[in-house]
């Protein structure tokens, strides 16, 4: 059993630093060098990469509060400390992904970068920046399951509860490891890109219905209809796409 951790990792200057935060930086610090050494393999230029993270990641962390806040709004209508005070937990990261990739698909446009090449070299790098960032929510104390006598349960409260933390981190380092695998042979554009929208939907609708916090859209759990919405979606592009380009025998970079 994992002990109950303490959420502050170090102080400095009379400031906590929450291990929420800094676990969160760890993974996108990661991502950012993972993209930058893989960005020749799809014709970008590493330096633009430092370019584009610097306007999407900022911007997707706004996304990401912006929509968790928005289904919490009793919550936190009238307390704009409230809204602003991340260091406490509170980020969807759906809306982090909404964001991200529509202001990074407008930055490929302005600078001329083929947006699906793109999507699919950042892809493997989200995932493993998830892995990491989830083991944020287990030092808040958060985004947990239900009750179980499962011998891997961890503690919250007075309750043994599934560690949905957990679950979704090795999950999402698994398809980091998967997508690094099929990127260095993918058969078209946005293989990449749809694989991951297909298979962490897939996780996410599962393990959300284990969670005790979800965000909700009327009776039903936001993610898991967002998570229903995408895997459709995407499976629907990607099944076509992939029979196409099978037949063609040809691999595109």
């Amino acid at each position: 059993m994992l002990p109950i951790p303490n959420p502050i990792a170090f102080t400095i200057f009379g400031i906590d630093v929450m291990w929420y935060g800094v676990l969160i930086a760890i993974g996108i610090l990661l991502a950012i060098l993972i993209v930058y050494k893989r960005a020749p393999r799809h014709d970008i230029e590493p330096e633009r990469i430092f370019d584009i993270a610097m306007i999407c990641l900022p911007l997707s962390i706004v996304g990401a509060r912006a929509y968790y806040v928005l289904f919490n709004w009793e919550y936190y209508a009238g307390d704009f400390y409230k809204i602003i005070n991340i260091r406490a937990g509170g980020l969807a990261i759906h809306g982090g992904l909404i964001v991200g990739f529509l202001i990074g698909i407008l930055l490929c446009k302005i600078w001329r970068i083929r947006p699906l090449n793109a999507l699919d070299l950042v892809a493997p790098a989200i995932a493993l920046a998830q892995s990491i960032g989830r083991w944020g929510n287990y030092f808040n104390q958060e985004a947990h399951g239900v009750p179980t006598d499962l011998p891997w349960a961890i503690k919250v409260g007075n309750d043994m509860v599934h560690p949905t933390f957990l679950y979704e981190s090795i999950w999402c380092i698994l398809l980091f490891l998967v997508l690094i695998l099929i990127d260095n042979n993918r058969k078209f554009e946005g293989q990449i890109f749809l694989l991951y929208g297909i298979l962490y939907s897939f996780e996410r609708f599962f393990i959300e219905q284990l969670r005790t916090d979800s965000l909700m859209l009327g009776p039903f759990r936001q993610a898991q209809v967002f998570s229903a919405a995408i895997f459709i979606v995407f499976l629907l592009v990607y099944i076509p796409l992939s029979n196409k380009n099978s037949k063609k025998g040809r691999i595109f970079y």
